[in-house]
């Protein structure tokens, strides 16, 4: 028995190695699940461009752990249906080591109940209305509490605004966008004179514009699902010749840029523009140009936090020196990355605080900054999940 255990256990090591080997030569596969279809589909090309931007980067420097990074995506369809199948194909069939994700709210809620099954990390990239939490959730948008104060303060101060309309898509996002909004302005001392909604899908404002002229407010703020809801709200209150102070808390730089001087005037509040300065930004900006050249879609505040995740969790599966996500999901709140918007941290209950910045739509659809508030706090999110 003696003689038989010696002769194994060079063989047994040997296979135990040839694992190794295997496992360390197996790529780490990240899911992308985003709206390439649906209401998203205006601004989900450069959130692929980023994250194919941060891959190449993360592979070059010798990829995580010493492993190639893969790169999955999925059409979400913006919404729930197309969430959970492209959910279920990234963490089932692709057996992804996480999921990175700019969706809408409806897709984000669909997905979570997936990748708890999978127990999946789940980066969520995009803005949105703040308290959805979750063991496998983690945040490096913006919330309510970081995003809306901007654009009101600015209304009621700069502009004397005391009244306000408005207007949003028919889902989470929007009404929960708007209800801390109106919440938020009642604080403040002003009016809400008119609340109106549409579809996610809707593109026929005519009946919100003409309550709109009708309640005569000082000031416009919209929550729409981003994207083609932003285009088709816009052009139809220029041509309307609606020109009161214009807020939109659903806007991005690159759709901006694609609306013309329709866009024009138009507030916004962003942790992201490309008129930040500093060398992070810089060095982002000259290597998204770079690779995509011409095909550059505009980086913006959907696009940014995307690339910006998956260093995070590079970082985190580093510091867990593992991919297991019962290690990866704890080291998620101990890391940080200094990128293009400044050091950011998912430490605040899931959350980031923030830079965030008010800004205002040029002729050319660029941004001017008009105010910088540092590392905006986005207040109790999710302070009980474990």
């Amino acid at each position: 028995m003696k003689t038989t255990a010696t002769f194994l256990a060079p063989a047994v090591l040997a296979c135990a190695s040839l694992l190794a080997v295997a496992q360390a030569a197996e790529p780490i596969r990240i899911g992308v699940a985003v709206g390439l279809s649906g209401a998203n589909s205006v601004v989900a090309p450069a959130a692929v461009q980023s994250s194919q931007l941060a891959v190449d980067e993360i592979n070059a420097s010798g990829g995580i752990l010493g492993r190639q990074v893969q790169l999955e995506i999925a059409d979400d369809g913006s919404g729930a249906v197309g969430a959970q199948k492209a959910f279920d194909t990234l963490v089932f069939q692709k057996k992804v080591d996480a999921v990175i994700g700019m969706e809408t709210s409806a897709a984000r809620s669909a997905g979570l109940p997936v990748v708890a099954r999978g127990k999946t990390p789940y980066i969520y990239t995009s803005f949105y209305e703040g308290r959805s939490c979750s063991k496998w959730l983690y945040v490096n948008g913006w919330v309510p509490e970081q995003q809306v104060a901007p654009v009101v303060d600015y209304f009621t101060g700069h502009e004397k605004a005391k009244t306000f309309f408005l207007v949003g898509s028919d889902y989470s996002f929007g009404r929960g966008m708007l209800a801390f909004t109106r919440k938020y302005i009642e604080q403040k001392g002003g009016k809400v004179v008119g609340e109106e909604y549409l579809p996610m899908d809707g593109s026929d404002w005519t009946a919100v514009i003409s309550k709109i002229r009708a309640a005569k407010p000082d000031a416009l703020i919209s929550s729409t699902a981003g994207g083609a809801p932003n285009v088709s709200l816009a052009k139809q209150l220029k041509a309307a010749g609606i020109a009161i102070p214009y807020g939109n808390l659903a806007i991005d730089e690159g759709t901006a840029k694609t609306m013309g001087d329709v866009a024009s005037g138009m507030y916004l509040s962003a942790s992201y523009l490309t008129s930040i300065d500093n060398a992070q930004n810089k060095r982002f900006l000259d290597a998204m140009h770079k690779k995509f050249g011409a095909e550059l879609k505009t980086p913006n505040e959907l696009s940014e936090p995307q690339y910006e995740a998956f260093f995070l969790y590079k970082a985190a599966v580093e510091k867990a020196g593992t991919t297991d996500s019962d290690k990866v999901i704890p080291a998620l709140a101990q890391v940080s990355y200094d990128g293009p918007r400044g050091p950011v941290s998912m430490n605040k209950s899931r959350h980031a605080a923030l830079n965030m910045h008010l800004g205002q739509i040029q002729a050319d659809g660029s941004v001017k900054i008009l105010q910088t508030f540092t590392a905006v706090d986005p207040g109790p999110q999710c302070p009980n999940i474990k």
